[in-house]
């Protein structure tokens, strides 16, 4: 069942895309907002207990490989893992660069997932906004419907991956799993944050982002 949320949530993000196409999208940063606290909160309350308890000091070396492996990704990605997309439209060229690089934030992004926390739901949360803001990205750089479906499908079965991966009989996901669980937190943590630092950009206070982050928050400290 986890397999197929992970898997949906994409689906769901390009459908949405496909009936607010061509409307104002004013929801979108307060959704953003909501996603980004949400998805930190998740990983300070549940990962962080895990990789610190069972492992040793130098879980906080991997986490930090993990930021700075995300800071990499996004050199390459643009930054839309957090909701933004800067490529020049190529209607004819897959955006490769794109796509690796998301495809391997997702992998991690699926290998912490299991029944026993709750990162399937804050994944969920941040997965249908940025599915919903490629969709656009790619309708308005007029990408073929075909090539945006194919993108999207490919996308969409990454965090599954990492999660079958995870809980595969391969013994190096076995043996190396709190180092791995210690890198996707600095991943997220990179993201979740500057999903938050964005949605406070020019330091004006917004009320409506402001309780989208809270609600975020306490949500997931209830969960």
């Amino acid at each position: 069942m986890n397999y197929l949320l992970l898997f949906l949530a994409v689906v769901v993000g390009y459908f949405i895309a496909l009936i607010v196409n061509n409307k104002k999208h004013n929801f979108l940063p307060i959704f953003l907002a909501f996603s980004g606290a949400f998805l930190l909160s998740i990983t300070i309350f549940e990962l962080l207990p895990e990789v610190y308890t069972n492992g040793t000091e130098t879980v906080s070396v991997y986490i930090i490989l993990g930021i700075l492996l995300q800071i990499i990704l996004e050199f390459f990605s643009k930054g839309a893992e957090h909701g933004h997309v800067h490529l020049h439209p190529q209607k004819t060229m897959f955006p490769w660069l794109l796509f690796i690089s998301l495809s391997i934030h997702a992998l991690f992004e699926g290998f912490p997932v299991s029944d026993g926390n709750n990162l399937l739901i804050g994944v969920i949360i941040h997965k249908i906004p940025i599915a919903l803001i490629l969709t656009l990205f790619f309708i308005k750089a007029n990408y073929s419907k075909v090539l945006t479906i194919v993108f999207l499908l490919l996308f969409a079965v990454m965090s599954p991956i990492g999660t079958f991966l995870a809980h595969s009989e391969i013994a190096f996901f076995h043996s190396y799993r709190l180092e791995i669980t210690a890198l996707t937190i600095g991943i997220l943590f990179h993201v979740s944050s500057t999903i938050l630092f964005e949605s406070s950009r020019d330091h004006k206070f917004n009320i409506s982002k402001m309780s989208a982050v809270i609600i975020g928050m306490v949500l997931a400290y209830f969960l």
